[in-house]
């Protein structure tokens, strides 16, 4: 501002379009749950259209455009963070959810999970900079950014009903929160399984092995199983390596189906059917990997 050029600047508070990332896609998968938790502490929200932040954004770009002026994209009306979620589940076509205030231990339990996500090359919305934010809520005074440019902000209302949602809205919104259980129930699948193999369960993989007649590498098959298995838990926990720790995954479970057809057919016979539970895991991690890419 200090400088001689003709600036401008603009100050969304929470923009809120079709693509979704960030708060915008937190909002929505919360919308998708029957009972909505209610974090404590959150502050008033006026979100702004998408729409309406491009419309400004081309208007003021022109060469005739007004210059050195510093503008907040605000919507016209206060929301609670509570009634924004409750407006995108009505937009959604679900009923009412039931809310459910979090106390205070719970809610600093998720932002502590989810600055370790962000330590692992997650980017989960809920972290202790998010906390801040709701703390102090997205205000601001729309009328300046009205009179300036003639745009008039629509409401949260209004802006959900010109852009009517459709089915992929819906899986998008029943997926988010699938998605993050999703990931760390394979990863403690594989990283247990690493550690039972290593120790209270070492046993009965050297008798399968035995069963199995592999003789002196029964042994170090267990461990090599166990290593294997823990490093892909590790690698599917790490975000840049998730990809290939799913694809991992994949091959080492198609390599156990056909070892274990070839060595021991009868476990296709076994009450808890071992081989048999191989092919869900299977589609879990193709389904990992269909969700796995954020934007």
């Amino acid at each position: 501002m200090a400088l001689d050029l003709d600036w401008v600047i603009l100050r969304p508070s929470v923009v809120l379009g079709g693509p979704v990332f960030g708060a915008s896609a937190l909002i929505r998968g919360l919308a998708a749950l029957p009972v909505l938790p209610v974090m404590p502490d959150t502050g008033p929200l006026q979100v702004v259209a998408l729409e309406d932040v491009a419309e400004t954004v081309a208007l003021l770009v022109r060469p005739d455009s007004p210059a050195r002026v510093a503008l907040e994209l605000a919507g016209p009306e206060r929301l609670s963070f509570a009634e924004v979620v409750a407006l995108h589940r009505a937009w959604l076509g679900w009923r009412p959810a039931r809310p459910l205030a979090l106390p205070g231990w719970v809610a600093g339990l998720l932002y502590r999970l989810g600055d370790l996500a962000g330590l692992l090359g997650w980017r989960p919305p809920l972290r202790s900079t998010a906390r801040r934010e709701i703390r102090h809520g997205a205000v601001g005074d729309p009328e300046p950014w009205t009179r300036i440019t003639g745009i008039r902000p629509r409401s949260l209302a209004e802006s959900l009903r010109l852009r009517p949602a459709t089915v992929q809205d819906r899986w998008f919104a029943g997926l988010y929160c699938i998605k993050p259980v999703l990931f760390v129930v394979l990863v403690l699948f594989w990283t247990l399984t690493a550690v039972i193999s290593l120790t209270t369960g070492f046993g009965n993989g050297l008798e399968l092995m035995h069963r199995a007649q592999t003789g002196a590498l029964a042994g170090p098959g267990v461990v090599a199983g166990a290593l294997a298995d823990g490093a892909i838990g590790l690698a599917i926990a790490w975000r840049p390596t998730a990809r290939r720790g799913l694809w991992a995954a994949i091959a080492l479970s198609c390599f156990y189906i056909v070892t274990g057809s070839l060595l021991l057919p009868e476990l296709w016979n076994e009450p808890l059917g071992p081989l048999l539970k191989i092919w869900p895991i299977l589609v879990a991690h193709f389904v990992a990997l269909a969700i796995l890419d954020e934007r």
